[in-house]
């Protein structure tokens, strides 16, 4: 049900220079989905009345992203006027007149605060009869964070920022956690009094908190359970902790959900991948994108797959794999590399050191090994011998070859595509096929073998190949 009296501003301006990157700080990837992406599922989850997201830096980037993830979010641009206060300031004037409610503020660099933490929240503001409610936490490392002040009796007093705390202000393990729970008519009334007369020239959101308090409004703070929560991304470092601990996450849940991952620290799965019961994951594999693996399969060790359909009962080992469909008791590797385009069918083959890309492999059918499969269908039940090519790029444009079913091809093939290689047809070791293959045929190049007898005696004496085939008497 739509909570029609909650309004969500997502703060998203922020330029995000720790990051040194050219890449956009929100949409720097977690987990396969941008970080911001994390922030409007959240916002989605609360099914809020209204979600206004406020963007500056690299703006149509982000408005991409969030048109495509939260559509019905009001998209406002900050304007010259610098900080967090301007920025909730003018998310406040695009509600609608007729609002009335609460506006939770959070930050789109803080992925992990997830909707249910910011429910209970929400429900425990309003069972106070508090102006406004701050999110804190206890982390481990407090440094650099603004400090939440209690009273004698525990209630909220006031936020003291590190650079203005006393010695004993500097000692209290609890911090702001930059999310605030505002009724709309305090909020409104406390920014038309904000200034930019401080060193920064910023307009400061934490000041509203100070004009409420100063007004003799209520305000309270709730504590999280995890710090890790409320965990914002400022750079890489920041980044890859946060990685690993939703990656933990996920992967715990899929464990409970009954997936056999053998080696959790060594295992990625995105988030958008779907994994079955009973799916078995080998130490060293990244299941990314929006993979699909079904019940029964084993995929691993040190495996890649990304945006992949990996069918039951399929073992893919020690590959790399995008944009591949594995059918159900099919196996792949090790060592294999499939391209985009990759299809193989049901009890298929693709073996050690086979390469493919835009293949259509056929139900029970075998590339087994050394091989390149390139702009090809296979058929049923074929099998390509070892160290075959398919020859698809004559310079200027590629061509497609097609294998009938239940063919067999000797080792150190190449086929010249294109050609058409006809049902039961086979075809000799070493054949560089350049012609369409009749069915039932057999294919090869008649090239008689010539022995040039004493050659090594007379072009290379005295070596031990010269010495040896001397002793040897033939």
């Amino acid at each position: 049900m739509t909570d029609r009296h909650l309004a969500i501003i997502v703060l998203a301006a922020g330029q995000g220079t720790r990051m040194k990157s050219s890449l956009p700080k929100l949409l720097h990837p977690l987990a396969g989905v941008p970080i911001v992406s994390h922030v409007l599922a959240t916002a989605r989850a609360l099914d809020a009345a209204h979600v206004v997201t406020v963007v500056r830096h690299e703006r149509d980037r982000l408005a991409a992203v969030i048109a495509q993830d939260l559509p019905e979010s009001v998209i406002v641009d900050q304007d010259e006027v610098p900080g967090t206060g301007r920025a909730v300031e003018q998310a406040v004037a695009a509600l609608p007149d007729d609002f009335t409610g609460d506006v939770l503020v959070i930050n789109g660099d803080v992925p992990l605060l997830n909707a249910q933490t910011l429910a209970s929240f929400i429900t425990k503001h309003r069972a106070s009869a508090a102006s406004a409610t701050v999110l804190s936490a206890r982390p481990a490392d407090v440094n650099g964070y603004g400090r939440i002040v209690r009273n004698g009796t525990g209630a909220f007093d006031r936020i003291v920022e590190q650079k203005d705390a006393t010695a004993d202000e500097l000692g209290i393990d609890e911090i702001n956690a930059g999310v605030y729970l505002f009724g709309l008519n305090a909020l409104r009334d406390q920014l038309a009094n904000l200034t930019t007369d401080n060193s920064q020239g910023e307009k400061y959101l934490t000041d509203v908190i100070e004009l409420l308090r100063g007004a003799g409004s209520e305000v309270t703070a709730v504590p999280v359970a995890e710090p890790w929560v409320v965990a914002g991304i400022n750079d890489r470092a920041q980044l890859s902790e946060t990685a690993a601990i939703l990656n933990a996450l996920i992967v715990r849940g899929w464990q409970l959900a009954g997936v056999t991952v053998q080696d959790p620290a060594s295992t990625w799965i995105d988030l958008r991948a779907t994994l079955a019961p009973d799916v078995t994951i080998l130490p060293g594999t990244q299941i990314l994108g929006s993979t699909v693996i079904e019940t029964g399969a084993t995929v691993g060790p040190d495996t890649t797959v990304l945006d992949c359909e990996i069918g039951a009962d399929a073992t893919v080992k020690r590959t790399d794999a995008t944009l591949a469909v594995i059918g159900s008791g099919a196996s792949v590797g090790p060592f294999a590399y499939l391209r985009p385009g990759t299809h193989l069918s049901a009890d298929g083959k693709i073996g050690t050191f086979v390469e493919t890309k835009n293949a259509v492999i056929g139900v029970g059918s075998k590339v087994p090994h050394l091989s390149y499969v390139g702009d090809a269908t296979i058929g049923e039940g074929a099998n390509i011998g070892a160290g075959t090519i398919f020859a698809n790029y004559d310079g200027v444009n590629k061509h497609r070859s097609e294998i009938g079913s239940h063919v067999r091809t000797g080792s150190h093939n190449v086929f010249v595509a294109p050609i058409r290689i006809g049902d039961g047809a086979y075809t000799g070791a070493g054949t560089v096929v350049r012609k369409d293959v009749p069915a039932g045929s057999l294919a090869i190049n008649v090239a008689p073998q010539r022995n040039m007898d004493g050659w090594v005696q007379a072009n290379r004496p005295g070596t031990d190949a010269a010495n040896a085939a001397a002793k040897s008497g033939d």
